[in-house]
């Protein structure tokens, strides 16, 4: 009877010893596995940030193709940098710019190229650390 209430005692006390293993363990894997999920966010914003800018310049081309000098509604700089902020769903339209520029101009056979830049801020950022996007897309204007 002796033996088992030693053996008790024993395994209590070894309990105390390892009491705070758990939280140590958590806090020795918990900051490489939060850097991991923060980095893959903010890989996948960077992602979804470039599309809208590819994507943006292609729309915006095709818009300012088919509106040139003949159409009814000729496209203007504005007006093409009015059609890729509206399409700037999730980013701040303060670091998007818009470039347009027209060879030699507006009219059917002319070419058009559009450019579009977004600067990228991180969500932590490190250093105030910007990434520049860009892309240009260019046509000829047909109508």
């Amino acid at each position: 009877m002796n033996n088992r209430f030693v053996s008790s005692a024993k395994a209590k006390s070894g309990r105390k010893w390892s009491r705070g293993v758990a939280s140590s363990e958590f806090a020795i894997v918990a900051l490489p596995l939060f850097t991991l999920l923060f980095g893959v966010i903010a890989g996948s914003l960077a992602t979804y940030s470039y599309n809208f800018v590819c994507t943006a310049a292609r729309d915006a081309v095709r818009y300012a193709v088919v509106h040139g000098a003949t159409s009814s509604s000729p496209a203007t700089q504005q007006d093409i940098t009015n059609l890729v902020l509206s399409e700037a769903s999730g980013l701040d339209p303060n670091n998007i710019s818009v470039s347009t520029n027209w060879q030699p101009d507006n009219k059917p056979g002319s070419s058009v190229s559009v450019q579009v830049t977004y600067n990228f801020h991180p969500l932590y950022p490190v250093a105030g650390t910007v990434l520049p996007l860009s892309s240009t897309s260019q046509m000829v204007i047909s109508y």
